[in-house]
């Protein structure tokens, strides 16, 4: 077994090692320091295929255990072409455009409202910086339920929730990594907004 130690490592490293250790090894136990990076690890669980499991929890330490199941040893990582998630917006303020801030926040508010009526829909829609401050707003979160509805995921910075202090408020999207959202942006075809 393979054992990774990534305490204090900022994000979204503790994610790319577990990721390396997880692809050469059966089973992999990664160290951590925050439920954050435990949850972050838990997905890329998820997504690699593999079974999770947190076997020790105390106040500042996580261990996460990961063990390849044998199908996942079969699976490719497909060709381009499967890989291709259609389009990412990445929404990287809370305000649209330059100029005055509170017409921007009208023009962000009016863009996410539109998105569901365009043909076809983005995949994702990324909110990273000031950006996660868009997703937490009451006027906003209405239409990102919408679209949540109709199968578009919304991935939000955890780093950046943080950050602003937003963990509470956060009612619709998923608290991603820095990785993930790397891996949707490379992925995709990006619209920056």
């Amino acid at each position: 077994m393979k054992e990774i130690d990534a305490k204090g490592m900022a994000c979204p490293k503790p994610v790319v090692l577990a990721k390396k250790a997880i692809n050469s090894n059966q089973e992999v136990l990664v160290i951590v320091d925050n439920q954050t990076a435990a949850s972050n690890l838990s997905k890329l669980g998820k997504k690699m295929k593999a079974e999770v499991s947190v076997v020790e929890k105390s106040e500042n330490e996580f261990r996460v255990l990961f063990k390849k199941s044998k199908s996942s040893d079969s699976e490719t990582d497909g060709t381009a072409a499967e890989n291709n998630e259609g389009k990412v917006y990445l929404i990287a303020a809370d305000t649209m455009g330059e100029g005055e801030r509170e017409l921007g926040q009208i023009l962000i508010k009016g863009f996410i409202s539109t998105i569901k009526e365009l043909d076809p829909l983005p995949k994702k829609i990324i909110f990273i910086n000031s950006g996660v401050k868009a997703a937490v707003n009451e006027d906003i979160i209405f239409y990102l339920k919408e679209l949540a509805n109709k199968d578009i995921e919304i991935l939000l910075c955890g780093t950046c929730v943080d950050y602003y202090g937003l963990q509470e408020e956060v009612e619709i999207g998923e608290i991603s990594n820095m990785y993930e959202i790397a891996d949707s942006l490379n992925r995709g075809e990006v619209v920056r907004v």
